[in-house]
């Protein structure tokens, strides 16, 4: 990583913001992807135009790995990369609704080293480095120290709800909550206003990288829906579902959440 990379990251977050904020509720053209990928709308191709040509150009021995770029597999051989997610939350950003986020990261290997989640309808930006604290709007972050799944403010999906996915066959009593955005659902555990968050999905590595790294600098621990270590710039860029909470919430959702089988 360069020393200037976060400051790169930052510039570009809040040009994306830009571009977005001209297309939100302007009733952008936007269209179905198929294979359950969602939405895509002009604005996130916008986005991402700008990202590539920017970054790209400011970095062109980084890789690129982008939700709404054909992926170009030269980015395995790179030591560095970007990952980035042009429009994180995409259908709230269509329904007029401003929790959507521009969430970019940078990658060493396989691990992320700088990061940054904005929201500009909000006007919050979420920012680490794998050496600096996790902070938004430039003031550090302090998670929830809350250890029992009961009762704890859970960000995650009606898919959490089914009782197939958990050891002891029924949900625990947590309060559930959702977030169109996945990486604002990282960020706002890493602040302390929910307790936790899990997917017992596949997660993409361009929702997760950027907050993954916020939420570490914070202090919290992440991992896929198994425990296993969050690995980012992959063949196939997705995790096994993922797990954010404090060490001993954590612990306790790794502990109730039924493994898959590897």
């Amino acid at each position: 990583m360069q020393a200037n990379d976060l400051t790169l990251l930052h510039e570009a977050a809040l040009e994306a913001g830009r571009i977005a904020l001209r297309y939100w509720k302007h009733a952008p053209d936007s269209w179905d992807k198929g294979d359950g990928a969602g939405p895509v709308s002009e604005a996130d191709l916008a986005v991402n135009a700008m990202l590539e040509a920017e970054l790209r150009a400011a970095r062109p021995d980084y890789g690129w790995l982008s939700e709404e770029s054909v992926d170009d597999p030269a980015r395995l051989a790179a030591k560095h990369s970007f990952i980035v997610d042009p429009i994180d939350g995409t259908r709230a950003f269509l329904n007029g609704d401003g929790g959507f986020a521009h969430a970019l990261a940078v990658t060493e290997g396989h691990r992320v080293v700088a990061g940054i989640v904005h929201l500009p309808v909000h006007g919050l930006t979420y920012s680490a480095t794998l050496d600096g604290p996790a902070l938004l709007n430039g003031k550090p972050l302090t998670p929830s120290q809350r250890a029992d799944l009961i009762d704890a403010k859970v960000l995650t999906s009606k898919l959490s709800d089914n009782p197939m996915h958990w050891r002891a066959g029924e949900v625990p009593a947590y309060k559930r909550t959702l977030r169109s955005s996945l990486a604002w659902r990282l960020c706002l555990v890493a602040e302390g206003r929910f307790d936790a968050t899990i997917s017992l999905r596949a997660a993409w590595e361009w929702d997760i990288a950027a907050a993954s790294l916020i939420a570490e600098r914070a202090g919290l621990r992440t991992s896929d829906r198994n425990g296993a270590a969050l690995r980012f710039n992959e063949a196939h860029p997705q995790a096994d579902g993922i797990v954010v909470a404090n060490a001993p919430l954590h612990q306790a959702f790794l502990d109730a959440i039924k493994p898959v089988p590897q």
